[in-house]
């Protein structure tokens, strides 16, 4: 009885301050998972009804930023909302989602009165179930069911062709490649990106051509099949770049064949601008990026400024590289050997070790060239003595070094065969030759390229000059707008 009369006792204050707090404002009550699926299928539909692929765009957008949130129950619940049972997606689906024993279905108590309902049978909402059991299932390291699901989605893609479809089965694409990819499998589909490759180009499906190029141009340097990716890459059809992120990609993996081939300039300016256009947060992208940028610019000759090792977040993935800049910098070979056998697992997992055998010589014309410079006339046996060459015949191997050298333009010097020594010319003022002049023209063209790839991503909505946009519209496209800028972080964090 005591306990019976507290409670009423105290449901009477509480009775009481209801009506004063009736003006207050009331705060709405947060959305649920399942809830948030939901409405993300409603603008998937609305954007298959109307045809506007920048409604599919949204919708992923809002499921990146909803995948960390994703139980196993909110996913089934959802392919029961959205499938029909009958459907053969729905059986494929849904043994492949963990039984969660014990737990209850996400209820949705806090959704609004105004339920969601969508048309069965979209082909938009079928891949974007595909779509999310896929992502569901890689990020908890369901591996061999993510492929399973992988390969039932390609295999539904290969009978569509609808201009809605094409954001999500880029994104498809993506997920079905990593998927492999996570279970060291990437060489059985090599065959099937191919096949699609294809289909994307008859169906003009540029973002599916741009994502599946550089699937296969991963897929093939995976393998270091760097003479195919060339081939692949040269014969593929080119056109504006539809996604930042698939762009930055290209331009890595131009970069990385480039070097292979040993054109380092060209090489080098593939890097830089992939590394440049990659987003804040694509850390993880932008350390390879300089990475090989850095290794690509030893072996031309140039020495990487110290700001490049020190950028935010980056600085102790590369301490390797600055080590190893340093060793050619100063150009003692015994610094090199012992800084490639420090860091020699680092090397191998970036795969640049083959890259770094090659310095060996830029060591070595680096240190001859502080000799030239200090030296007006030293000795052969002297070189190769500072030098450090461990060599059979290091006197021989010196003046072939120097020699070669010479021809090269590396160091200004001549060679007496009779005397044994190697004598220096005097420098000259290098303002009066025309290096400044190559340097500044250079410059130029970076900014005026700069300026033009700047003017082309400008972008407007057709007939812009002649509708005004009313007022609807505007707070429609400003909600987008704040919701792109919500989200840019997560989505260009998931894909890289």
């Amino acid at each position: 009885m005591p306990e019976d009369v507290e409670m009423n006792d105290s449901a009477q204050p509480a009775t009481a301050a209801a009506p004063a707090s009736a003006d207050a404002p009331v705060t709405a009550p947060a959305l649920s998972t399942l809830q948030h699926l939901k409405e993300i299928a409603s603008v998937i539909e609305a954007g298959s009804l109307t045809k506007e692929v920048r409604r599919i765009s949204r919708a992923v957008r809002l499921t990146v930023a909803l995948r960390r949130r994703l139980a196993a129950r909110d996913v089934a619940a959802f392919l029961a909302f959205a499938l029909p049972a009958s459907s053969d997606a729905f059986t494929r689906l849904s043994p492949l989602l963990p039984k969660e024993d014990g737990s209850e279905m996400d209820v949705d108590t806090a959704a609004p009165v105004a339920q969601v309902s969508i048309k069965h049978g979209l082909p938009e909402i079928e891949i974007y179930c595909y779509l999310l059991v896929l992502i569901f299932l890689i990020d908890h390291k369901k591996y061999d069911e993510a492929k399973a699901c992988a390969n039932a989605g390609i295999a539904r893609l290969k009978n569509l062709n609808r201009r809605t479809v094409d954001v999500l089965a880029s994104r498809l694409y993506s997920y079905y490649s990593y998927a492999h990819e996570l279970t060291n499998s990437l060489a059985e589909i090599r065959g099937t990106l191919l096949g699609l490759h294809r289909m994307a180009t008859l169906h003009r499906d540029e973002l599916g051509q741009e994502t599946l190029l550089n699937l296969l141009l991963r897929n093939y340097l995976h393998y270091n099949l760097y003479d195919q990716a060339e081939k692949l890459r040269s014969k593929a059809p080119r056109f504006e770049a539809h996604s930042n992120q698939q762009f930055c990609r290209y331009l890595f993996y131009l970069g990385k064949i480039r070097t292979i081939q040993l054109e380092y300039t060209d090489a080098k300016e593939s890097l830089l601008q992939a590394a440049r256009k990659a987003p804040t947060a694509a850390r993880g992208f932008r350390i390879q990026c300089n990475k090989w940028a850095i290794i690509v610019r030893l072996l031309l000759g140039e020495i990487p400024e110290r700001t490049v090792f020190m950028q935010k977040g980056m600085k102790a993935a590369l301490t390797p590289y600055f080590e190893l800049t340093n060793a050619v910098r100063v150009g003692d070979l015994e610094l090199f050997k012992a800084v490639a056998e420090k860091f020699s697992s680092t090397f191998s997992a970036d795969r640049t070790s083959n890259l770094i055998v090659r310095l060996r010589h830029n060591v070595i014309r680096t240190g001859l060239r502080n000799i030239s410079i200090s030296y007006s006339r030293i000795s052969l046996p002297d070189i190769a003595k500072k030098l450090r060459l461990d060599s059979e015949n290091p006197v021989a191997d010196a003046e072939c070094i120097v020699a070669k050298a010479i021809r090269d333009g590396a160091v200004d010097a001549t060679v007496d065969h009779a005397n044994g020594w190697v004598v220096s010319k005097e420098t000259d003022d290098v303002y009066s030759t025309n290096e400044p002049q190559a340097a500044f023209n250079s410059r130029i063209a970076f900014c005026l390229n700069m300026h033009n790839e700047a003017v082309k991503a400008l972008r407007f909505p057709p007939n812009s000059h002649k509708e005004k946009e009313s007022a609807e519209k505007r707070r429609e496209r400003l909600q987008q707008e704040e919701e792109l800028a919500k989200h840019m972080a997560e989505e260009d964090d998931d894909d890289f």
